[in-house]
């Protein structure tokens, strides 16, 4: 079957480029100049992958991955930022809202179509898994965590996580009893490394507690070193 991609980016240069090279990969390619007109685009062709600039003359990159993510019948699909802004907040923010990759500009378009085709290609696994197997479940206290369908449950009742929340948890549940510092956490969850505010990672554990609720407990804070998922027993 043959993979989609639809580009929403104002600059009629810089999707050209794109289109050109991603249907050169083997894509069908779909290209919206706005927020609204893309979203509607994503809704008729469903496609794999979205490449999303941030800056659009309707709305914000940020502001079409929520209602991307906000869709359930488009769960699957994967969203690649596009943006000339390049500070860590930014990518943070970003990957907060549910974006699964992130490019600043300028960038190589080499790197672009591998990037899309290595998350079109991830997708495609946790589909086959999905259909295949419910996968292992990780347990921790009253929480059970699906890997492959990403179900988060609590006392047996589904409960709705945003996609940080959830990679913070998976790590930290994968291993009950290990300390995470702030770092490793930024750089297995954020995937970023350097001098970035580390204070980031307590915002999100404050988050991820309420969004528990009453199983917050489970992660700990480990004083002066990080976080853990407690252990059974």
């Amino acid at each position: 079957m043959e993979r989609r991609v639809v580009i929403i980016e104002d600059e009629r240069d810089v999707a050209r480029l794109l289109e050109f090279n991603l249907k050169g990969a083997g894509y069908a390619v779909d290209w919206a100049s706005t927020g609204d007109e893309g979203f509607a685009t994503i809704k008729a062709k469903s496609p794999d992958v979205v490449l999303l600039d941030l800056m659009l003359p309707d709305t914000s990159g940020y502001a079409v991955c929520k209602r991307i993510r906000a869709d359930n019948a488009l769960a699957d699909t994967g969203v690649l930022m596009l943006t000339a802004k390049g500070e860590p907040e930014d990518r943070i923010m970003g990957l907060e809202v549910g974006a699964d990759d992130y490019v600043v500009k300028p960038f190589v378009v080499r790197e672009v179509v591998l990037r899309v085709t290595a998350l079109a290609n991830r997708i495609a696994e946790r589909r086959a898994r999905s259909t295949t197997s419910t996968g292992p479940v990780l347990k921790a206290g009253t929480i059970e965590l699906d890997p492959v369908t990403h179900d988060v449950r609590i006392n047996g009742q589904l409960t709705q996580l945003r996609p940080l929340e959830y990679k913070l948890l998976h790590l930290l549940v994968s291993d009950p009893g290990r300390v995470f510092s702030r770092e490793e956490l930024l750089e297995q969850v954020w995937e970023m490394r350097g001098d970035i505010n580390t204070r980031t990672v307590d915002v999100h554990v404050r988050r991820l507690r309420v969004s528990l609720g009453p199983a917050a407990d489970v992660i700990e804070t480990v004083h002066g070193f990080g976080y853990r998922a407690k252990r059974d027993g």
